[in-house]
């Protein structure tokens, strides 16, 4: 029914463990984590104790940068307190991808995290089962190697220039399209025929944005979440629920002072309320024609729980 890679078997080195912090509005108030908290925990579990002495730090200073360009975020059980630490397991992968042909078309850095706490409550009596240890989700995060600040015909990385690397990781991983997220779920019953666009257009401000220059990988699900809700309450749906998967596929970013649309379709899967669509660019042709083609920014599927 969803997709989320399993994880491999990776040396020692490629394996970490840490612990997260969340802030107050992390929590829900059924003490669920949030989904955009998630993610943070890439940083101290992968980023700063496997990549940040490793070759990879090596090629992002000669400006071969990991771009993300898939996010897949799944909530777990509950409740916790919102001053219970996670404790974080992270790890990655290097890989590459094939054409039609076999040939090498891009080298990958998937990364895989788990998150766990103690059961708890922020307030009132303890829960059933209070301080044992649950899962409270996962991530997985996808990366494509480019040179993003080189001329286009050189933007493209087809293999490591390091010593300390294989020319082309071994390992193969299997590309999914990011429009593959515009169709429906196995089991999905759709509201909407086809896509509607949301009444509201999404203008971008240096709020949405972090240092790499562009809105935040995080914004898109946060404001997508807010649009489905919309489009689920005019149809008369209870709003009464909390996004418990999301997954986005990035094609190119977003800045500081760009208008987009954003379009969508609503479903029931299993008892669940979900929606799917994608960011857009604002313009009137877009106004006319709800249907993304490919100057679409991303394409994101979410699905929500009580």
């Amino acid at each position: 029914m969803h997709h989320f890679p399993d994880e491999p078997r990776v040396p020692e080195q490629q394996q970490a463990t840490a612990a997260m912090h969340l802030r107050f509005e992390d929590v829900s108030q059924n003490g669920r984590v949030m989904l955009d908290a998630l993610p943070h925990g890439l940083g101290p579990a992968i980023w700063v104790k496997l990549l940040q002495a490793s070759p990879i730090a090596t090629l992002m200073s000669a400006g071969v940068i990991p771009i993300l360009t898939r996010l897949i975020i799944e909530g777990g059980d509950g409740p916790i307190a919102a001053r219970e630490p996670l404790q974080l397991r992270g790890l990655y992968q290097l890989a590459h991808t094939v054409d039609a042909a076999s040939e090498v078309n891009r080298l990958v850095l998937p990364m895989w995290l788990s998150a766990t706490a103690r059961r708890s409550r922020t307030y009132g009596p303890p829960p059933p089962g209070a301080g044992e240890p649950i899962q409270v989700g996962r991530v997985f995060a996808e990366h494509v190697f480019t040179r993003p600040f080189a001329e286009a015909s050189a933007r493209k990385v087809l293999r490591f220039e390091s010593p300390e690397l294989p020319a082309v990781p071994p390992e193969r991983y299997t590309w999914r399209s990011p429009e593959a997220l515009m169709g429906l779920p196995e089991g999905a019953e759709p509201f909407d025929a086809e896509p509607t666009l949301d009444p509201v257009a999404v203008a971008f401000g240096l709020d949405h944005t972090d240092g790499n220059q562009h809105v935040n990988s995080l914004v898109y699900p946060r404001l997508f979440a807010e649009a489905a809700l919309r489009r689920l309450a005019a149809q008369g749906h209870s709003t009464s629920v909390l996004a418990r998967r999301v997954e986005i596929a990035y094609r190119k970013p977003c800045f500081a002072g760009t208008r987009a649309r954003i379009v969508l379709r609503t479903f029931a899967m299993g008892g669940a309320l979900g929606a799917l669509g994608a960011f857009v660019p604002d313009s009137p042709e877009d106004a006319a024609s709800a249907a993304p083609d490919a100057r679409a920014y991303c394409y994101i599927r979410t699905l929500f729980e009580r």
